[in-house]
């Protein structure tokens, strides 16, 4: 039973999604802050009751990065509905996302199952990201933070959307082109 404890919680990372998102355009941003740290602490828990306690599953591990994409989704949105965040840099984010998402699905549909690895460049992009989330909620609940530091922290979130994006692209492509040319020797 206790083996399905990081899915139970990543499963409620995602039941948390909306609740997040109605918080922040209803200008609870101190409430939205504790459920993000919240989300943020379950999913370092769900990660690593994982890997220690030997507690991996293939649903876990394609709920987990569904989980934190679905957060971020809908932090960054209800953040641009207030106007906390630039709608250009939300379009960027998630063009990257459905790059990466829709080369997934046709590198599984036309090369073969894809394994669910991401990348440096990816785990960095996403740690910006919440990064970012997390300023902007303390800067709208708790405490005015100097507006560079969020311009600059915005600056670095869309630099590793575009590299993470093109590194994804580049990586699949030549596993991709590996693939076909060890089908055609074979």
């Amino acid at each position: 039973m206790l083996r399905h404890l990081p899915n139970a919680l990543t499963l409620a990372r995602i039941a948390a999604c909306l609740p997040l998102a109605w918080l922040i355009v209803d200008g609870r941003e101190r409430a939205a802050l504790w459920l993000a740290m919240l989300a943020g602490v379950s999913d370092v828990l769900d990660g690593f009751l994982a890997r220690r306690m030997g507690w991996q599953s293939r649903l876990g591990g394609l709920l987990d990065p569904i989980a934190d994409k679905l957060f971020m989704v809908c932090a960054f949105l209800a953040l641009g509905w207030v106007g906390a965040l630039p709608w250009w840099l939300i379009g960027l984010v998630m063009l990257r996302d459905v790059v990466i998402v829709g080369g997934a699905i046709a590198y599984h549909w036309l090369v073969e199952p894809v394994p669910a690895a991401p990348s440096l460049p990816g785990k960095a992009s996403t740690m910006a990201q919440v990064l970012l989330v997390l300023a902007v909620l303390v800067h709208e609940a708790v405490r005015p933070l100097p507006e560079p530091g969020i311009g600059m922290l915005a600056g670095i979130v869309a630099a590793l959307a575009v590299f993470s994006g093109a590194h994804y692209v580049w990586v699949w492509t030549r596993r991709a082109q590996a693939v076909w040319r060890s089908r055609a020797g074979a």
